[in-house]
Parts: C-alpha cells; structure tokens; sequence
C-alpha cells in the first residue's frame, strides 16, 4: 500500500519537546472532561491531569477568565465553557477533510445500511470528525462527532497505527506493553499485540483492516491518503449477528471504494 503523505513539517506530540509547559498544562485541563464527568472539582481534575492541586487552582481560574471553563458554585466545580463549542465548530467548519467526505459518506450510509465514521488520532485514541449512523432510532446512535475510541481495540485505531510514523507507531506499542489496555485491563497484552501487527498487515496488503471489539459490532477501517492533512481514517460498521469473516466480505469492497470516491474527489 502506498504511505501516506504528511505535511513537511508534521511530528506527533510525543517528538516535540515541551514548548509552553503552563499552556500544556491548561490544554490538559481541558481535555480532562469527558463525557460522564461534565463538573469537576480542582481536586477531581488533579487526579485526572496528575497536575498539582495548585497549578489546578491557578490554571482553572484563568481559563474561567477566558470563557473556556465556567464556575458552578452549588456544586463546586467546573464545566467546559461555550468558548469551546465555538472553538469545534470552526475546526470541523474548516476540516477540507471532512467537507469532502461528509456527503459521499451519508451517500454510502444509505446505499449500504451502514455507520460510516472519519476520525484522526489524538494521543492513545481516535476522535470521531464525523460519524453517521444508519439506525433511524436516535436513541441508538451512541456514536458522535467528538467522541474518543481506545487506538488499540479498534479498526480506526489498528489502520491508524499500519500507516503512522515508525517512531511514533513503537512509542505507542512500547506504552501498550507498559500499562496493558485501559478499556480492557484483563486482555491478554501479546494476544492483543498480535491482533494490532496482523491488521497492520491486512492495511498494508489490501488496505483495510477488521475489527470485533464490541458484541455483534464489525468494523472495517483504512486509510485515506489526502496530502498535506493529518492522518485521516474511515470506517464502515454494522450491528450484525452474522459471521464475522462474511461481514468483511460484504463490507471490504464498498470500503474500498468510498476511500477511492473521497481521494478522488479531494484531487479534484
């Protein structure tokens, strides 16, 4: 498979040396709230952040001033702030990326009956660009724009690591090996270390790669090689009780073309 191009200048966080240690460390604070943890407290972000309380209470305060984070004083914490959801919008408003493959993507949802996400890495795991669920009951679309998935459990993480930098690809498996999964503690790590080299081979031999990390959930992932943009990857999945081999089978080819409909379409 051809390697993907980079931007010239491109280098994963992990080999850039620390540039603005108090910046780092108010963008940790930010990126401590997930989903589940929508106000927390100094305390509850230092042991998020491994960040001393002080630098917590110091950090918290300025980006309150900044609209980034608001003070709720009944319950003694903070949320993230409207500044942040302007700041998504105009990342995923100016994401070439994303406005060329949206529509050929809900295009190929509906043909096929299928989720179809875009996501890119960012540190241990992926962030969903876009994810277009075919399930017409809402209360069922789990997946959303935004949301993070573990890199070395998924197809989207597995067909990002086929095509990332060697360096940074070992750093990852290195911390792999060092802490195990976090989404799954009990997984067998060389079991595991042996799924994540065998679909880096099926991504370099035929451009895709499977994945069963969910119950009765197949996802098939690749690469799209876009120059000059960050390492995008796309994904099909469906909610099946069918064989897992004649799932791959039936996805593989429309798969395929829609990462060949969207790079040609990016050319134009």
């Amino acid at each position: 498979m051809k390697q993907l191009s980079t931007p010239a200048n491109a280098v994963t966080r992990q080999e850039r040396p620390s540039q603005n240690r108090s910046l780092e460390r108010g963008l940790a604070i930010l990126k401590a709230f997930r989903p589940g943890s929508d106000v927390m407290g100094n305390g509850d972000i230092a042991d998020k952040t491994g960040l001393a309380r002080s630098t917590v209470s110091r950090l918290t305060q300025t980006l309150v001033h900044e609209g980034m984070l608001e003070y709720d004083p009944q319950r003694r914490g903070y949320r993230l702030g409207v500044a942040v959801l302007s700041l998504a919008l105009a990342m995923r408003l100016s994401n070439q990326a994303l406005q060329v493959a949206k529509p050929l993507m809900r295009e190929a949802s509906e043909k096929f009956r299928v989720n179809v996400g875009l996501a890119i890495a960012d540190g241990d795991e992926m962030v969903y660009l876009e994810s277009i669920r075919y399930n017409r009951k809402v209360v069922l679309r789990t997946i959303v724009s935004g949301q993070r998935i573990p890199i070395e459990l998924t197809s989207l993480g597995r067909a990002y690591l086929a095509v990332a930098p060697v360096p940074a690809r070992e750093r990852f498996l290195a911390r792999l090996k060092a802490r195990g999964s976090a989404k799954s503690p009990a997984q067998d790590r060389e079991t595991m270390e042996g799924e994540i080299f065998a679909a880096i081979d099926s991504v370099q031999r035929h451009g895709y790669c499977a994945a069963a990390w969910q119950p009765e959930v197949v996802a098939l992932a690749t690469p799209i090689a876009m120059p000059h943009c960050a390492i995008h990857i796309l994904n099909m999945s469906v909610t099946t009780a069918e064989p897992f081999d004649s799932v791959v089978d039936e996805l593989r080819g429309p798969l395929l073309a829609l990462r060949d409909a969207i790079q040609a379409a990016w050319h134009r």
